[in-house]
């Protein structure tokens, strides 16, 4: 084992490559590769760390269109001797996909399927495919790639490749390399190769040929004869080895496979620019059977019989810590609740070709299950996925616990014989209270595989000490049981240093020269794999990490205090952002396809301008401006990142600072104060409206950076106010305030005419702010903190009687509503008339909800509904209320997963942003609208009813004008 005790924490450098180099490459690469080149200092620092504890900050990052670019980029990285690394969705989690390097990043554009044969089960891909992506294709002729990590909506091909993949299903369908027919690979010393399954006699065949060829399949002959029989008797024969290279691959019978012997070597022997993948059938019927426990240990204990179920397809455990994780954070409260008895939980799913089948198989598993387990069988595919969603949260839930120390990765991963499992995580849970740490058990029990997240130390010296204490004592127990130290995430500089523990000196020598042999010139991926760096240097949050908050921010972030670096460091990088299939996070990178416009890449940002090294520690940094620009501020990461990064708060924060003493730009002053503008346009709703449709109307909003390329606004000719101070309200009923919102009041009245109308039948006293104030939603956008802050001043001094009653405050935009829950509690989080307010805060179907009995019963046909829910609003309570109202009034909803309307308040008005914002809408919402044109819209925020109305050409309800016609009918 190679052990370097001498300074934890430090960083590690094998380029070799100085500025000069480092400058004469990135011109060369921009004369030679067709596809972006970006040295720039914002790239390097998004790319400078992947989801593990490790951090090198990369030479420069290149995205090629096709295989001459990525012979391009290594023929210049060659030139001056810099390292290659080649990056699919940088979910690395043992720092393999970070380093000191030329990055080429092929999730860009090299994410194609080039040919897919349904009769032969072969899909010939580029590395950059999402695995979802190919599923999409695949599965609709009941194929599919079975390795599926869960990170199967956004990790790529390539980056499986390099991994050795695994996932639910590798029960089903084993790993990543039992599933790759062949390769296309590039060399460092240029050579291009297709490799993949041979006969005996065409490897000898090869070996015999002249170069470089010959050399390599000559050296692959020797290390057979030389390391087979210690191979053969050495590797762990388990379901999920993982670690070392695939050697077995060059041993299997009737020929070697070079293709599979490379699978899983993290990039450090050769670069990847095509793979033809086996794929097998996909059960369509499906059951998920699970089984409760006394504990994890007692369901682990079976892991090796619940192989042994017929038709079992994955074998999932979760441990009863983290649920109580999950209750902690709110999480699926629902799919807890539907846990049978016990403290220890097993998912086992079933498929079959036919109902029949995969019943039988359920109802025999219940039979004969061992150790008399309480059971919940799911049938239906909602009741499945409501499941699936406990075992899917285990890193959102470990990885940082309200009120406790974060818990991060470092030994989470071993992979024992299945039949030993719970003997593994007893005695490794017996080290945890040696050492003081804290975890939760899940993960794939089924393969011996069972995950963790703990509560390490490494940023201090004392704490790293200790880590490598823990480490070396966990790995002991791993290797005794006959285990992998990686059973799925591979070992990059986590855990290489160890795999003299578990292959013997005899091997280890065969692995470098392995190494050698594809790889001579060591450039490779340095450091990671073969003469690894130490597993305690190049940390990401190590003691070298300069602890530089800047200054006091104006928002309080919870557990982090006032501290927005340590906020920033909620994002471990899983890259959930990434996703392009489902949920609202991140419009922007759907867009752009650019790592510094998702949510993890504005993250990295962040951290990396607190540490002031690649990027400027300043709150004037444009490296972070930049990648702000196109954030939409929709807080889908709020809820749909696991960690509850909420950019949109950061953005808000930081454009505070960067703007401070400086002016903004126009759009900031025109859209961000439309407030003012409203309020005075209302005064003369008529000539505002006139003007803004004449000649002048387009020069005036291209003079205040606002784009023409849309409709103007137009202006109420009677406010909200106005009509309700005509009106006779009703002096009877429960008392319920109305907040008149600057959009509802000035430009969309009907809504809250309707609404007036609605509360006042459910029996509601409505009465109204006596004061015309605002919460300043649009403020928040840009910065502008101080001001946001005196409005809600102005907001609870006016809301105080209706505060002191305790009186439901109804807020019909879902941004204000927002506002009250949300930005209201971080500026005044100690501010109890501001906890208070934001409790009584509530929507109208919220409202309406709680006075369900009174609610109209419609007689007439259930017509459809498309429910497009305003980010702001899921990131904030969510739809539930919407739907149950809806329903309860005789329509049938579909809530539609369209993610973000691309509007996003003051965002798609600006010039700047006009295209983008319509791109995002072109991408799932406008879509979904025009594939059911007779149904009903409903969108009860501002901006999604613009959107839609403007972009999809649809008329537009909301809830409260749905209600009040059913209530008009029946009262």
């Amino acid at each position: 084992m190679s052990v370097d005790l001498g300074m934890p924490g430090r960083r590690l450098d094998r380029s070799g490559v100085d500025e000069d180099a480092s400058k004469s490459l990135e011109l060369k690469l921009r004369r030679t590769v067709g596809g972006e080149v970006a040295f720039d200092s914002g790239t390097r620092a998004v790319y400078a760390s992947d989801s593990s504890n490790y951090r090198q900050i990369p030479i420069g990052v290149v995205f090629p269109r096709d295989e001459g670019d990525v012979e391009a980029t290594i023929a210049a990285a060659r030139e001056v001797g810099a390292p290659i690394l080649g990056r699919g969705g940088g979910t690395g989690l043992a720092g393999q996909t970070c380093n000191v390097a030329v990055v080429i990043d092929f999730s860009r554009h090299m994410n194609k399927v080039l040919e897919f044969d349904p009769e032969t089960r072969l899909a010939r891909v580029q590395p950059g495919i999402v695995l979802d992506d190919l599923r999409a294709v695949t599965e609709a002729h009941d194929l599919t790639f079975a390795p599926d990590p869960a990170t199967h909506a956004y990790c790529t091909i390539g980056g499986m490749i390099g991994n050795n993949s695994c996932g639910t299903h590798s029960v089903y369908a084993g790993k990543t390399v039992d599933n790759i027919e062949s390769m296309r690979v590039q060399t460092y010393d240029g050579l291009r190769l297709d490799v993949g399954k041979l006969t005996e006699a065409r490897f000898t065949e090869l070996g015999q040929s002249a170069g470089r060829v010959g050399e390599i399949y000559r050296g692959l002959g020797d290390l057979r004869i030389k390391y087979g029989d210690h191979v053969r008797r050495e590797f762990p024969d388990i379901p999920r080895r993982v670690s070392g290279y695939n050697l077995d691959s060059l041993l299997e019978e009737g020929g070697p496979n070079v293709a599979r012997a490379l699978v899983g070597s993290e990039s450090t022997l050769v670069t990847v620019t095509e793979a033809t993948l086996q794929l097998v059938q996909w059960p369509p019927y499906r059951r998920l059977l699970v089984l409760g426990y006394e504990d994890i240990f007692t369901a682990a204990d079976f892991a090796a019989e619940f192989r042994k179920f017929p038709g079992v397809i994955g074998i999932e455990g979760v441990d009863d810590v983290l649920a109580g994780y999950m209750r902690k954070r709110n999480m699926h409260m629902e799919s807890l609740a539907g846990l049978p008895d016990g403290r220890g939980w097993v998912l086992a799913e079933f498929g079959a070709f036919s109902e029949d089948e995969v019943e039988s198989f359920v109802e025999n598993a219940v039979r004969t299950a061992p150790g008399n387990p309480s059971t919940k069988i799911c049938r239906t595919a909602a009741e499945q996925k409501a499941m699936w969603a406990v075992r899917e949260s285990g890193l959102g839930a470990t990885a940082r616990p309200p009120g406790q120390a974060p818990n991060i990765e470092g030994w989470e991963d071993a992979a024992v014989p299945p039949e030993r499992l719970g003997e593994y995580i007893r005695r490794v849970s017996e080290l945890w209270k040696e050492f003081g740490y804290t975890g939760a058990w899940y993960g794939h029990l089924g393969d011996g595989c069972m995950h963790t997240r703990s509560s390490f130390d490494l940023g201090s010296y004392e704490g790293i000490k200790t880590y490598r204490s823990y480490i070396d004592k966990a790995s002991d127990i791993c290797v005794e049981l006959g285990g992998s130290l990686s059973g799925e995430h591979g070992d990059g500089q986590g855990r290489a240093e160890l795999w003299g523990k578990m292959f013997g000196p005899e091997l280890m020598g065969a692995f470098k020269e392995y190494k050698t042999l594809w790889d001579p010139q060591e450039r490779m991926n340095p450091g990671k794999l073969i003469d690894p760096f130490p597993l305690d240097t190049n940390l990401k949050h190590g003691p070298d990490r300069p602890h530089n908050p800047i200054d006091k921010t104006s928002f309080y972030f919870g557990d982090e205090g006032f501290s927005l670096q340590d906020a920033a460091d909620r994002c471990v990088g899983v890259g959930r952002c990434r996703r392009t299939d489902s949920g609202t996070m991140c419009p922007s990178f759907r867009v752009t396809g650019d790592e510094k416009h998702s949510t993890r890449g504005r993250a990295k940002m962040f951290q990396e301008m607190f540490r002031g090294e690649v990027t400027p520690s300043t709150w004037r940094n444009k490296d972070v401006a930049e990648a702000l620009d196109l954030c939409l501020a929709c807080k889908g990461c709020k809820t749909d990142c696991p960690t509850n990064v909420d950019m949109a708060t950061f953005k808000s924060e930081f454009l505070s600072h960067h703007y401070k003493g400086r002016i903004r730009p126009r759009q900031a002053y025109s859209l961000g104060m439309i407030r003012y503008s409203a309020r005075l346009a209302s005064k003369m709703p008529k000539l505002a409206n006139r003007v803004l449709k004449s000649r002048l109307g387009k020069p005036l909003r291209t003079m205040a950076g606002v784009t023409a390329s849309r409709p103007a606004p137009v202006f109420a000719e009677q406010t909200l106010r106005s009509w309700l101070a005509k009106q006779s309200l009703s002096t009877s009923g429960e008392d319920v305030v109305l907040w008149l919102d600057t959009f509802t009041n000035y430009l969309g009245p009907e809504a809250g005419i309707a609404a007036t109308k609605v509360m006042e039948a459910a029996g509601g006293r409505v009465q109204v702010p006596s004061e015309d104030v605002c919460c300043g939603r649009p403020l928040y956008d840009y910065g502008m903190l101080d001001l946001a802050k005196k409005s809600l001043v102005k907001t609870m001094k006016a809301l105080r009687p209706h505060i002191a009653a305790g009186t439901p405050i109804v807020v019909l935009e879902p941004s204000c509503l927002a506002t009250f829950r949300d930005e209201l509690v971080g500026l005044f989080h100690d501010d109890p008339t501001a906890l208070a307010l934001s409790r009584l805060a509530i929507s109208l179907p919220e409202w309406l909800a709680i006075k369900a009995k009174s609610m109209p019963k419609s007689e007439e046909p259930r017509r459809k509904v498309l429910l497009q829910v305003h980010c702001h609003q899921e990131a904030n309570g969510g739809h539930k209320a919407d739907v149950e109202i809806l329903e309860a009034i005789g329509y049938e909803v579909e809530v539609l997963d369209a993610g973000c309307c691309g509007l996003a308040g003051s965002f798609g008005f600006s010039a700047k942003h006009a295209d983008v914002s319509v791109k995002v809408a072109e991408d799932r919402l406008l879509p979904m609208l025009a594939a059911q044109p007779d149904a009903i819209v409903v969108a009860d925020g501002f901006s999604c009813q613009t959107q839609i109305r403007q972009l999809g050409n649809r008329e537009v309800k909301t809830t409260a004008e749905l209600v009040a016609e059913a209530f008009a009918v029946h009262v």
